[in-house]
């Protein structure tokens, strides 16, 4: 096991009516920005239930951030924290909301040119404002992490960044607000939450067998809750289950001494960016072509894989390989989520598109070997088409 360090000091709030603990998780006197989506909070109760929460408070509000938020809204909402001089940002909403407001915490303290720098890498994050979040989709793990991705739609370009500095303070997670979400939105969920397992766990062996069956207890949990979730949206023990899955897929705790791949949300931002792409629907269509292309050096995890979350145990090793990967496969497909370019209307095209893309960027290497070339990006998307 490699060496590692981790700390994660997100408080959570789990369970039925726990939005309305939010008042004392905020420091006294501090003026609240709440951001959120489309609207849908106004309409599921959430909002009156945030009202409420924070009565007596002093706050205002900031919506419309878009699914794959984008880079010219918040910084709007940048602009609006530093004119009322905002002391604490309340993200209500899925992980574009709260990615969303993770960038705006950072841009309204930012003084050294473009905020954007710190997303490109170009700068870095020297301050941000307090966060805290109510998560109403499960799906990116943000409410428990350091990550977020922004998109700049006025170059097309889709990029995640990190900083401790966006850890939230306290994140609510209630089942129940997650009950009206359409199908689309559980499905995208619970691909998102099974690939962001996959880029921690699908690398090779360093001997770490906690976190390999603890990302195989979050594979197994999706698999078997995930279709129970989509059948009942108001079973509340799946959709818990589901929940508290997505934020520990990506909460750095199977993260920790092992490597990491995520050449598969490379390319799928790409995707997304270009032709629009829900982000879970761009990882279901690369993740399963990555695979067997890069079977090769994944070959012990992919075996693993295959044994422990699907019991592949006849035929050769290659055959097990295949049948492993086919079986994540169908299973993105059961719940909603095409795994082929065509389905959403796409072509063979895209490959030489997405490979240029990533030539010119410099992006020369993915992967957990960083040896997944813009060549084998090509490869990997024309298997997909």
């Amino acid at each position: 096991m490699q060496n590692f360090t981790y700390q994660n000091p997100v408080k959570i709030l789990f369970g039925k009516g726990q939005i309305a603990s939010i008042a004392s998780e905020i420091p006294a006197g501090a003026k609240i920005l709440v951001t959120y989506g489309g609207g849908s909070i106004k309409k599921n109760g959430v909002y009156d239930q945030v009202k409420a929460a924070l009565e007596g408070r002093q706050w205002i509000e900031f919506g419309g951030i878009e699914p794959n938020p984008h880079y010219e809204t918040c910084m709007k909402a940048a602009e609006l924290a530093r004119k009322e001089a905002v002391d604490f940002l309340l993200a209500v909403g899925g992980g574009s909301v709260l990615d969303g407001t993770k960038f705006i915490a950072v841009a309204a303290c930012f003084k050294k040119g473009d905020p954007w720098n710190v997303v490109t890498g170009a700068a870095h994050a020297e301050a941000a404002l307090p966060l805290g979040c109510v998560l109403t989709l499960p799906a990116t793990g943000s409410e428990m992490n350091t990550n977020a991705v922004i998109t700049r739609e006025s170059t097309k370009e889709k990029l995640p960044f990190s900083s401790p500095l966006i850890y939230p303070q306290f994140s609510v997670l209630d089942p129940e607000t997650t009950f009206s979400l359409p199908p689309r939105q559980i499905s995208n969920g619970i691909v998102d939450a099974f690939v962001h397992t996959m880029e921690q766990y699908m690398t090779y062996p360093v001997n770490s067998p906690l976190q390999d069956r603890m990302a195989e207890a979050i594979f197994s949990t999706l698999i078997e809750e995930g279709p129970k979730t989509l059948a009942d949206p108001t079973d509340y023990e799946a959709r818990a289950n589901l929940v508290w899955s997505a934020t520990l897929a990506l909460n750095g705790l199977i993260a920790v001494g092992v490597p990491q791949d995520w050449a598969t949300h490379m390319i799928g931002h790409e995707l997304t960016a270009l032709h629009g792409l829900d982000h879970a629907q761009s990882l279901a269509v690369v993740a399963p072509s990555l695979l067997k292309v890069k079977s090769d050096v994944k070959r012990e995890k992919l075996l693993q894989f295959a044994e422990r979350v699907w019991e592949i145990r006849e035929g050769t090793p290659e055959e097990r390989i295949e049948q492993g990967i086919e079986k994540m496969r169908a299973f993105f497909e059961s719940v909603g989520a095409p795994t082929h370019l065509a389905a959403y209307g796409l072509g063979a095209e895209v490959a030489s598109e997405v490979a240029n893309r990533l030539q010119k960027r410099g992006w020369l290497g993915l992967g957990e070997r960083q040896d997944v070339t813009p060549v084998q990006v090509k490869h990997i998307l024309l298997l997909a088409a």
